[in-house]
């Protein structure tokens, strides 16, 4: 008998960095997100299939459940880094709930991406969280014990609206929003034809020995003011403001400048700056203006974001 999960993806609006020691951020569950389906399989073995979002096998590998995950831990030396990985959630999810794998029938997993892998929305999140539910334990510590991050990724991945997100004492706060603007039909989001790998982001993050305080308490306030704003004008006065902020603290340019110096319209970017996609308002269609730069991946908020029912 089937067994099936699926996890939504995710966009940071706010509070990129600083959402690590306690900035309050708005991100939002896009409509794009993974599944994670479970069959019968070969006795003794963890058969893993991944499919892309053309069905397109890019990842499998079988497992021997005592050998290749049980007994072996994160740490083994393997050729592939996937594989690694994988077994060592699979491993780190088994020290959460022993009873986890331990059926000796075996098992085949197929997880199927709903958006493509260069596009950020969650690949890892999405994983997560799936196998925290298939392994019925928290998906919050999975992610700690072995990706890191703030979190809220996985708290995307289990809302169906806009969220509020913090961390406290050590703990996430989730207070699910309406985030609907009025505007919202001039919002867009570009990518920007590159992965950016979150980790390397944090730890540029990390390395700055800056007093983050104030800066922490200043992304909170506008994070509040960006999700009560009412106007077009004002949401991109407040979303500047953020850029210019954070460009200061993590002391690289804004994408703005770095790619964009004669954009009409606002700029801003979500998760670790450099790669992934960027959020732009627009007035009209800002497609030509993009495709003439190279960028053709750009999607309108309505189609991005999970819709609420």
């Amino acid at each position: 008998m089937e067994k099936h999960f699926y996890s939504n993806g995710k966009l940071l609006l706010t509070g990129e960095y600083v959402v690590l020691d306690g900035a309050l951020c708005l991100a939002v569950p896009t409509a794009y997100g993974q599944s994670l389906t479970l069959s019968q399989g070969t006795e003794g073995k963890l058969s893993w299939i991944s499919k892309d979002v053309n069905g397109n096998h890019w990842f499998s590998h079988t497992f021997d459940i005592e050998t290749d995950i049980l007994n072996t831990g994160p740490d083994a030396a393997r050729n592939e880094d996937v594989i690694q990985r994988l077994a060592g959630l699979l491993w780190t999810a088994n020290t959460m709930n022993p009873d986890f794998l331990t059926d000796k029938k075996g098992v085949t997993v197929i997880t199927e991406l709903g958006f493509p892998r260069n596009w950020g929305l969650g690949t890892s999140s999405t994983l997560v969280s799936n196998i925290a539910a298939w392994a019925h334990i928290d998906a919050f510590e999975l992610l700690r014990r072995t990706f890191s991050g703030s979190g809220y990724d996985i708290a995307c991945a289990r809302h169906h609206t806009p969220i509020l997100y913090d961390i406290k004492q050590e703990k996430p706060t989730i207070t699910p929003v309406t985030f609907a603007p009025a505007f919202r039909k001039n919002l867009y989001f570009v990518h920007l034809n590159q992965k950016q790998n979150s980790r390397s982001g944090i730890e540029r993050y990390r390395s700055r020995e800056k007093d983050k305080q104030k800066t922490i308490v200043t992304i909170s306030g506008l994070t509040q003011e960006i999700l009560r704003s009412s106007t077009l004008e004002d949401f991109e006065s407040l979303i500047t403001h953020h850029e210019e902020i954070i460009a200061s603290l993590i002391e690289l340019p804004t994408v703005r400048e770095r790619l964009f110096p004669d954009y009409p319209g606002a700029i801003k970017s979500l998760g670790a700056w450099g790669g992934d996609f960027v959020m732009v308002t627009a007035k009209t269609d800002p497609g030509a203006y993009f495709h003439a730069k190279g960028y053709h991946t750009i999607i309108p908020y309505s189609e991005m974001v999970r819709p609420v029912y």
